[in-house]
Formats: C-alpha cells, structure tokens, sequence
C-alpha cells in the first residue's frame, strides 16, 4: 500500500502522539493532541466534523461526526479499541462516501495496556 504525502505525515504525527502519551486513553485525548501536532506541523484539520447526509436536496444530521478531517481531502478516524472491526471500517468508508473523500486513515490505540 502506497501513501501520498499528507498521509505520510499525518501517520507521523499519530506515531508521535502515540510515543508521548501511550495506549490506553481515551478517543477524544488523543484527538486532541493528534489535531494539536498537525497544526504544529502547519497541518490544517478539522475536529469532530459534522457531515450531514444529503437526501433529495436536504442536508440530514444522522449524527455522523468526522474525528479528523485533515487538510479538506483526508478523513482520520480514531479508535481505542483492541482490534480493528468491520463496523468501524464501515464507518470511515461512509464517511468517505459522504464526504466525497478519497483518503481516508482508521487509527487505533489498544486500551489498558
């Protein structure tokens, strides 16, 4: 698997963050600081971004929230679980889908440990 450059970075700056504050936090902490490295890596993201669903001409909020959208055209979903599920899959490629986005990272930290 080829990544382009911003994605590059932003699994960069993940590593980071992952480095300094370990596994077992919670999703929102290390949303923060991940959004907090990008900026400082002049890095322009967006935290918890609303996506409404467009039906028939009207913008729907189903609730769905974008953990990170970096940059306008990469989504970054963050998950503190022990293992990767197709549920969670599911939701970054609706989020994709909705957001007409093409990149999308699904980031994990294993809790507890």
């Amino acid at each position: 698997m080829e990544f382009d450059q911003l994605s590059k970075q932003v699994i960069g700056c993940a590593i980071e963050v992952h480095r300094e504050l370990g596994p077992g936090l919670l999703e929102s902490t290390y949303e923060k600081c991940l959004a907090h490295e990008l900026r400082g890596h002049n890095i322009e993201c967006v935290t918890q971004m609303v996506l409404p669903v467009e039906y028939k001409g009207l913008a729907l909020d189903c609730g769905y929230r974008i953990d990170l959208m970096v940059a306008g055209n990469l989504i970054v979903e963050l998950k503190s679980v022990d293992s990767i599920q197709r549920i969670h899959q599911a939701q970054i490629l609706t989020y994709m889908k909705l957001a007409d986005i093409r990149t999308g990272l699904l980031s994990t930290s294993i809790p507890g440990y």
